[in-house]
């Protein structure tokens, strides 16, 4: 109920700055001249919908698998760390415009690139919230299930994983809303359709009744994958302990690992 309420909350101040402030139609134009290019160009926004958004979705859910992937490795592997995270730290260092024109050239002007664009930005913080959420695994329960004699693979899967998903979730929720910012960087650097691809055309123009139209379908993607995020994720750690006594920790870990 809130995000409706804001998002008309939003509107209305947006109509507020145009009636009082009255700029030129082609600075800022009105929610109804916005609203009219919905209703005058529907297809011509959906098609560029479409592409935007199967990049967005692409991008998203490799970035997520490939974030947790890393942070598992690292956690399973705890010697590729001083390895692996210098070099995610290099690539998070660059500037998405930086990196955009090189993944063009790599990737060419279709989908691949955007997708690359995507997945670079949702990477770093899954990564580094699900490594962060296993290696923060309670004290108390790793001495638990050292007096079981789990191994380092048991603990990890039946203990640290579990305890760690949390973090995930937290990381997807950062991550799912900078999700369109991938794909319409990527096309701005070129691209042949898309929302960032007609952002570009009508700035060009000065049609900015349909830049605003893009940005507000931006903006809905943004509001629905983060909406979509806490949907999927509800209740998936429901179970998870909160400041159990550690016998109580102790017969977790026993029922854990215990063919």
């Amino acid at each position: 109920m809130r995000t409706p309420l804001a998002l008309i909350g939003l509107v209305a101040l947006w109509q507020a700055v145009v009636t009082l402030g009255a700029p030129p139609r082609y600075l800022l134009p009105s929610p109804l001249s916005v609203a009219i290019v919905f209703l005058r160009q529907p297809d011509f926004l959906l098609h560029h919908s479409l592409i935007t958004g199967g990049e967005i979705l692409v991008g998203l859910l490799a970035g997520s698998l490939l974030g947790a992937a890393t942070a598992l490795a690292l956690a399973a592997l705890p010697r590729l760390g001083p390895w692996l995270w210098p070099a995610v730290l290099v690539l998070q260092a660059f500037p998405v415009f930086v990196l955009a024109p090189v993944l063009v050239l790599w990737f060419g002007f279709g989908m691949a690139s955007k997708v690359a664009m995507t997945v670079i930005i949702i990477f770093f913080p899954v990564a580094s919230a699900f490594a962060d959420g296993l290696a923060r695994t309670d004290r108390d329960i790793l001495d638990a299930a050292s007096l079981t004699k789990a191994s380092h693979w048991q603990v990890l899967r039946h203990i640290r994983l579990p305890l760690a998903l949390p973090s995930l979730i937290s990381g997807l929720k950062v991550a799912a809303p900078l999700a369109p910012l991938g794909a319409v960087v990527g096309e701005w650097v070129g691209a042949a359709g898309g929302l960032g691809f007609i952002m570009l055309q009508a700035n060009a123009r000065m049609q900015t009744d349909i830049l605003f139209a893009a940005m507000v379908v931006l903006a809905l993607f943004t509001v629905s994958l983060r909406l979509l995020v806490d949907r999927l994720t509800a209740g998936l750690v429901h179970w998870a302990p909160q400041q159990r006594p550690t016998f109580s920790l102790i017969r977790i870990v026993q029922r854990s690992v215990s063919p």
